[in-house]
């Protein structure tokens, strides 16, 4: 795509039209939820109907239909990650952004290699196996891009006894063609970018200057990354800058645009919130605030929407609501979380350094025994990846449900290593006993492919997968 593209897909003015068509029709949204059953995902219109929804039956209805979805797709395992941030370094003026270029109250920092180094380090001695690398959008010592691409060289360098790390997704700011093909060739898992808001008018409301400003730079950043090579990205608003209704579904019409332009869609979608960030009164105080009860709901209406897409929960909320949206279609959360750079390793800054406030401080131990005393089978795989499993590959077994064969042993066998290595003894209990009653959930022949990667797991081996 030319760098100077403008990002027409978007049509705000067909949006606005399905939503003054919704309505809240018992018959209608019972046909969409067994639509939405086969698999194939929703149209527009479809989606609207479910957004309409406020009778508390009828969203306990749309509720098991999400979660039915979510477990014929991906079964009951949740990949498990941890953001890595880099720098808070940035250019821009972003009023929802503890890291916005005038905030002076920040203390700034950029990690060294070896500061990287250490707080990869850091992360695997929890058990992380998968990061996400996270930069501000100005990098230190005029290295330029070349810093990112260092820092994904560091932390795949870096082990810990049994322990590395398997694969670095990254979320930086837009790159160019060239600088996207680099980013392949450091061997990134997927490339995550927030349009934040796809409503113009907000996104020039909130983004008061900086690179980050050029809207449709930052909304074609995909089509470049998947031109360059990188078949896996990751989209999402942020939700409370403008109305959810409207964001969910510019989304689907990005998603849309990019199954017609590359024959596939997004790997992930992310559903961050607004939460509070050092400096920011709009971060305190959202425009369009999404009640817990319409997050949920918007939850749901996405995994039915787009069934065969990772979806990801961060450690921006609360306990309690990433417990919930397990059960409507979040396939993917973060754990033992910290958004400040050094925030591993380093202990606390003098004065705030982090980008926003979390809501879940748990550690990581505490977050996976709570899983599998849930009957999730908490999963460190990073196979798909390494296996060539990407792409058209991955929708082409993830659309028919079929992932959940591969992925399924392999969670089980990640999830043992775990426990080995890195549990504690409460959560080591847990963790046994759910593996042992996972037989029933398999077939006799997968079980038998499940015991013989543990088997090989018990004996010292790591690092197995199918």
């Amino acid at each position: 795509m030319d760098d100077n593209a403008r990002a027409d897909f978007i049509d705000e003015a067909a949006i606005e039209g399905v939503l003054a068509g919704s309505r809240e029709d018992p018959g209608c949204v019972r046909e969409r939820l067994a639509k939405a059953r086969e698999l194939h995902g929703l149209a527009p219109e479809e989606v609207a109907d479910l957004m309409a929804i406020e009778d508390p039956a009828l969203l306990a209805e749309l509720f098991a239909a999400a979660q039915w979805v979510k477990e014929e797709i991906y079964g009951s395992r949740l990949v498990l990650f941890a953001p890595l941030y880099i720098s808070n370094h940035c250019g821009n003026e972003c009023s929802y952004c503890a890291f916005r270029a005038t905030n002076r109250n920040l203390q700034r920092r950029a990690l060294r290699q070896d500061d990287i180094a250490n707080e990869v380090r850091a992360l695997i001695e929890q058990g992380h196996k998968r990061l996400l690398l996270v930069a501000g959008e100005a990098y230190p010592n005029r290295q330029g891009f070349r810093y990112i691409l260092d820092a994904i060289h560091t932390a795949y360098q870096v082990k810990a006894g049994n322990g590395e790390i398997r694969r670095v997704n990254v979320n930086v700011a837009p790159l160019t063609g060239e600088q996207f093909r680099e980013l392949k060739a450091a061997g990134i898992g997927t490339y995550q970018l927030f349009q934040e808001t796809y409503h113009r008018k907000t996104y020039a409301a909130v983004h008061l200057a900086g690179p980050k400003r050029n809207y449709d730079w930052r909304l074609t950043a995909m089509d470049r990354a998947m031109a360059a090579g990188i078949d896996d990205v990751g989209v999402g608003p942020l939700f409370g800058l403008y109305h959810w209704r409207f964001e969910l579904l510019a989304l689907l019409q990005h998603i849309r645009h990019l199954e017609r332009t590359f024959g596939c869609g997004c790997h992930t979608i992310s559903v961050p919130r607004i939460e509070p960030a050092a400096g920011s009164t709009l971060a305190s105080s959202p425009p369009h605030a999404v009640s817990d009860r319409d997050f949920l709901k918007l939850i749901a209406i996405l995994r039915l929407a787009v069934p065969y897409t990772g979806m990801i929960m961060s450690t921006r909320e609360s306990p309690r609501i990433r417990r919930e949206s397990l059960a409507v279609g979040i396939s993917q959360i973060s754990a033992g979380s910290r958004t400040d750079p050094g925030g591993y390793a380093g202990g606390h800054a003098a004065r705030p350094s982090a980008q926003f406030q979390l809501g879940d401080h748990r550690p990581m131990d505490e977050v996976i025994r709570e899983l599998a005393a849930l009957g999730y089978i908490p999963s460190f795989c990073t196979a798909c990846y390494r296996l060539g499993r990407t792409g058209q590959h991955f929708m082409d077994l993830a659309k028919p449900g079929e992932i959940k064969c591969h992925c399924a042993p392999n969670a089980v066998s990640t999830f043992e290593e775990y426990l080995i290595d890195f549990a504690s003894p409460p959560t080591r209990q847990v963790g046994d006993r759910l593996i042992t009653d996972l037989e029933s959930e398999f077939e006799p022949a997968q079980w038998r492919l499940v015991e013989h990667l543990l088997a090989k797991v018990r004996a010292g081996q790591r690092d197995v997968l199918v």
